[in-house]
């Protein structure tokens, strides 16, 4: 190919690519809280646990994930004797494996899997996209050195009602006895463990694929010969060797290569252009639409709150991705900004 005819191929600017990655991330997160919904429940037939789904999502990133990370290992060997880790399958050094791979990948999964044994859907797709930018901002103001401006600060209260008028109807139920209180815990567990990888992500300025590819490995290495060995000998009720594969297969599909493989690398691409605050406030809009989705897809009722929290939440986003919005107020916090955008 020609160099004149090279440089007439269309050139997305970084902005777009951020734009795109944000849709792309987004969309997947709010049907991955309807499949979920759909599949994890008894009533509508499903026939694995939670924790079968975690353990078929880790499987199907894995086989996509396991093999590259390999092949960027023994890539960057030739020059770096010592790079990668994990047998060379994690093409980051172990600390930022560990790092990263404890709190995106192995606690995030186990926290909110865990958490749709006791409560229902409904709270997760308030209690872990929703309260993303609460946890972002305070951990960013802790570790990146960020503050939060005026309209950042409206709109992170926009968002917050907005989730309340999602959600707020069944949380009310949460202490009444019935045990919902323990999943509410455990999501809100998992919204805090992913505001620490998205914060991770920017502060070491990691690279999306490789990121994506580390806490898949940490998992897949952890969870799966564990939880193969519950199954094994009946200490657990795990269902995803006896079910058929007509039920494993498509959250193999969706759990992992989906919401792992991709959406791991367009979240990581949208935190490098937008940074972790405003990514994460890019995600409220889940709550809402995983709800609209619900009524659309799953027949749940769609009422005034659903709308009116949408409206808040579309809202606070506005407010919220003001490119002045954020601001560092350190030489150190500017370093660590400019360097994740990369």
């Amino acid at each position: 190919m020609s160099a004149s005819s090279s440089s007439a191929l269309p050139r997305w600017s970084p902005r777009t690519v951020g734009l795109a990655a944000a849709v792309v991330t987004v969309l997947i997160w709010t049907f991955f809280i309807v499949y979920a919904r759909a599949t994890a429940d008894p009533a509508r037939g499903g026939l694995l646990t939670p924790f079968d789904i975690f353990y078929a999502r880790l499987w199907g990133a894995g086989l996509v994930l396991l093999p590259w990370g390999w092949w960027l290992v023994r890539q960057a060997r030739r020059s770096n004797p010592q790079a990668g880790s994990l047998f060379g399958l994690s093409p980051l050094s172990l600390r930022h494996t560990l790092i990263a791979g404890v709190s995106g990948g192995l606690l995030y999964g186990m926290f909110a899997y865990s958490g749709f044994v006791f409560a229902p859907a409904a709270h997760a797709s308030v209690l872990m996209p929703g309260s993303l930018p609460l946890w972002t901002s305070l951990l960013a103001i802790g570790v990146l050195g960020e503050r939060i401006s005026g309209s950042r600060a409206i709109g992170l209260v926009c968002i917050v009602a907005g989730d309340l008028l999602v959600g707020g109807a069944s949380l009310l139920h949460a202490f009444d006895g019935s045990g919902v209180w323990r999943g509410d815990v455990l999501f809100m567990l998992a919204s805090f463990t992913w505001s620490v990888y998205s914060v991770t992500v920017r502060r070491l300025a990691l690279e999306a694929v490789r990121a994506t590819i580390a806490i898949t490995v940490l998992g897949f290495l952890v969870y799966v010969p564990i939880y193969t060995v519950l199954v094994l000998v009946q200490w657990v009720p795990g269902h995803v060797f006896t079910a058929p594969w007509g039920s494993v297969l498509p959250q193999m599909l969706f759990q992992g290569l989906g919401s792992v493989v991709v959406s791991g690398i367009t979240f990581n691409v949208m935190i490098r252009h937008f940074g972790p605050v405003r990514s994460t406030m890019i995600t409220a809009l889940v709550p809402g639409l995983s709800a609209v989705s619900a009524g659309i897809f799953l027949g749940e009722p769609l009422q005034w709150n659903l709308i009116a929290g949408l409206a808040l939440v579309t809202l606070g986003i506005l407010f919220g991705v003001r490119k002045a919005a954020i601001a560092p107020v350190s030489g150190a916090a500017h370093a660590v900004s400019t360097g994740a955008r990369g």
